[in-house]
């Protein structure tokens, strides 16, 4: 065998001494680097390549082009009908995130195993249907539509709809990122506070939330880039009312169904940085995550 080859531990096997000693298998170098090249090249063929190709023909009408693109009425009004959305589902799944993985991890009730998988519903039921099921309740010709038309209510196609559609696909990530994080760390620590006189709120702020924050806040670094780039059930609920309804992801398809090609691709590079500033987010909350606690 050549000497520049790999080692790979495996089944152990017995040594002269009787203890369990390692066997030692020989790869050829090539097989690393033939799997490093097919792993790079289909990141770079299916991720980098496209990601390459939104900011080129975004930036090749020029940067005149491109400011007036991200920064005319219909844009703005998409952009901030994005932040207006997020900042409302976001906060709203943080909320019901806590009190479900706290109501899941410390609590044995009927139900249970019911309520986690509701939770996971998001992910094994299209946007598109999520989106259709909130035209048939809010609707007006849904089952609230008539009480929602005599009080002057609109939901469907208009801003209520939209938070409503971008929360419910949401909802799985913040608990998704606490509850393993909760059911591994017990309640030992929490029942010591509450014994030595700790309050409720004083348990979570100084007990729980330390032990949790970095899980709370990955969860919702994700749950803030699914609710920006948020698409199907959106496009269901909005109505695509020009400036009044549309995000940016639904600006976007507009722009390119109306061949402003160059237009569509500026607008989607801001939803590119966006994905990308999340990414370098992720990496800087493994790495916080991964190093131990200091102690005082």
């Amino acid at each position: 065998m050549s000497s520049s080859a790999i080692t790979i531990e495996v089944a152990p096997v017995e040594a002269t001494s009787g203890r369990k000693a390692p066997t030692v298998i020989r790869e050829p170098q090539w097989v690393k680097w033939l799997l490093i090249t097919v792993g790079l090249g289909w990141f770079a063929a299916l991720l980098l390549l496209p990601l390459a190709t939104v900011f080129i023909q975004a930036l090749r009408p020029g940067l005149a082009f491109f400011w007036h693109a991200i920064s005319e009425p219909d844009a703005l009004s998409a952009l901030g009908l994005t932040a207006l959305v997020t900042l409302c589902a976001v906060p709203l799944n943080l909320l019901f995130g806590l009190a479900a993985a706290w109501a899941i991890a410390r609590f044995r009730f009927p139900g249970r195993q019911l309520l986690i998988t509701i939770i996971d519903l998001p992910f094994s039921v299209s946007p598109v249907i999520a989106g259709l099921m909130f035209v048939l309740m809010f609707g007006s010709r849904g089952w609230f539509g008539d009480w929602l038309s005599e009080h002057d209510i609109k939901v469907i196609f208009a801003t209520p709809g939209i938070i409503l559609a971008t929360t419910f696909i949401t909802v799985p990530f913040v608990v998704r990122e606490l509850l393993p994080q909760m059911e591994a760390r017990g309640p030992e620590e929490e029942e010591a506070a509450i014994m030595l006189g700790a309050s409720g709120l004083q348990m979570f702020w100084r007990v729980t939330l330390p032990g949790i924050r970095w899980s709370l806040m990955y969860g919702l670094l994700l749950c803030t880039a699914r609710a920006v780039g948020e698409f199907g059930a959106v496009s269901v609920v909005s109505g695509h009312i020009r400036g009044q309804t549309n995000t940016l992801p639904l600006h976007i398809e507009i722009l390119y169904n109306e061949y402003q090609t160059g237009a569509a691709f500026a607008v989607a590079s801001l939803l590119a940085l966006f994905g990308i500033f999340t990414l370098l987010g992720e990496t800087l909350l493994a790495r916080l995550r991964g190093q131990p606690t200091k102690s005082h």
